[in-house]
């Protein structure tokens, strides 16, 4: 027998299948759940392979139930995806034709619904025997770097833009999507005026190829594309969380890097499409505690909706180390919320020159040398290039915030 604790993902749609894995894992010590997916859309396989990149050893337990024939097509797109991911299918359906079918789909396990806890047991049995699949490689899906600002003026939208900049500049096929449908702030940062919004991409989006989609986007002058939300307030709900999930899936499957600036309206259902395609979310703060409250609901919400703390990065943003009355140190933001800083990014009054000449700070190296290296250095951590450290404590929490002066 294996010793080796088993990582578990569950899809399913039915809350009350979720809790029913759950409880039967608190029989099985060596396994763990490590995701939750509330839905078995057409772009499960990008979270799972998202999260195999975190977990090349994890294992997934799909529910059939819910919608039986489209739940099979998502099992072939996983296995295609994830050849070497080991799935235990569960569904009512107990004749053998059915569960002939779904191992020809790719499953590797079966099991009856309801679950009975010996079933249960056999198959987390059956699991731990199989091959790990430890060392796994990097998936060839592009990233999505999402970035979510906790309150307003917290400089969501320039920390998008001059992350896209950067990552075009290292010659990275880069899209910037902006889902701010109020502020709608990016093309103005960029000085674009955009002849096509996410409107004709919504409108589009059932025979949307590379082609046409560059078709409808803009391409500022560092490379990177631009597309983002009609200028009037009147055209709403031309993206559903559905079409989003279908638009993110083809995204990753033809670009290397998406970045997008949510603003922070955290219950639109295009943003929470986005989220949950994301490889990395950072919820963008200062040290102001109103910031810091709105951060602290943020997180709590992204954790109910099955986020892990393996995909949320605190951002500071207008870091400072000598904090004034009012503001809160990066060990306190820590003890507050749960969560080491990721990084913190200084504040520089060229930033907002850079606003109004609608041009990336990024763009000019020598503008803010001391910012701008410290911007990249952000960008390196965030996409590889500098690993965070594990088990942060306080003093390499300052240290990561520190770097950024």
């Amino acid at each position: 027998m294996n010793d080796m604790s088993l990582s578990l993902l569950v899809a399913s749609s039915d809350e009350a299948f979720r809790e029913s894995v759950r409880d039967n894992l608190l029989n099985q010590p060596n396994a763990r759940l490590i995701a939750e997916y509330p839905e078995v859309a057409s772009n499960l396989y990008v979270r799972v392979l998202q999260e195999l990149e975190r977990h090349p050893d994890a294992a997934l337990i799909l529910d059939l139930s819910g919608a039986p024939e489209e739940a099979l097509r998502v099992l072939e797109k996983v296995r295609q995806a994830a050849p070497d991911l080991y799935i235990i299918a569960a569904d009512f359906n107990d004749h053998a034709e059915a569960v002939i079918q779904t191992v020809r789909c790719g499953a590797n396990d079966y099991l009856i619904l309801p679950i009975r806890r010996t079933d249960f047991r056999d198959s987390m049995a059956r699991l731990e025997r199989a091959p790990r699949r430890f060392g796994a490689g990097q998936s060839r899906l592009g990233k999505i770097y999402t970035f979510l600002g906790a309150k307003g003026g917290v400089g969501t939208t320039s920390m998008a833009v001059n992350f896209a900049a950067v990552l075009a500049q290292r010659k990275q096929q880069t899209v910037l999507l902006d889902l701010d449908a109020i502020a709608n702030d990016v093309a103005m940062q960029l000085g674009a005026q955009p002849q096509y919004t996410l409107v004709e991409v919504g409108e589009n989006l059932s025979r949307l190829d590379q082609a046409l989609f560059e078709g409808f986007v803009t391409r500022d002058p560092l490379g990177f594309f631009l597309v983002g939300p009609p200028d009037s307030l009147d055209q709403r709900g031309y993206f559903s969380d559905a079409m989003f999930r279908d638009f993110s899936a083809f995204l990753v499957e033809k670009y290397e890097s998406i970045v997008i600036d949510a603003g922070r309206a955290l219950s639109d259902d295009t943003v929470l499409g986005a989220l949950q395609a994301s490889s990395q979310i950072f919820v963008v703060i200062t040290q102001d505690y109103p910031a810091i409250r709105n951060a602290q609901r943020y997180i709590a919400y992204l954790s109910r909706m099955g986020f892990n703390q393996d995909q949320i990065r605190l951002v500071v943003n207008q870091y400072t180390k000598k904090v004034g009355p009012h503001q809160a140190t990066v060990e306190q933001i820590h003890q507050t919320l749960g969560q080491p800083v990721f990084y913190g990014v200084p504040s520089t009054p060229a930033m907002l020159a850079s606003i109004n000449k609608a041009r990336p700070l990024v763009q000019d190296r020598q503008t803010v040398p001391e910012w701008d290296k410290a911007f990249r250095s952000f960008v390196d951590k965030a996409t590889g290039g500098k690993k965070p450290a594990a088990g942060t404590t306080s003093k390499e929490e300052e240290r990561v915030a520190s770097a950024a002066r």
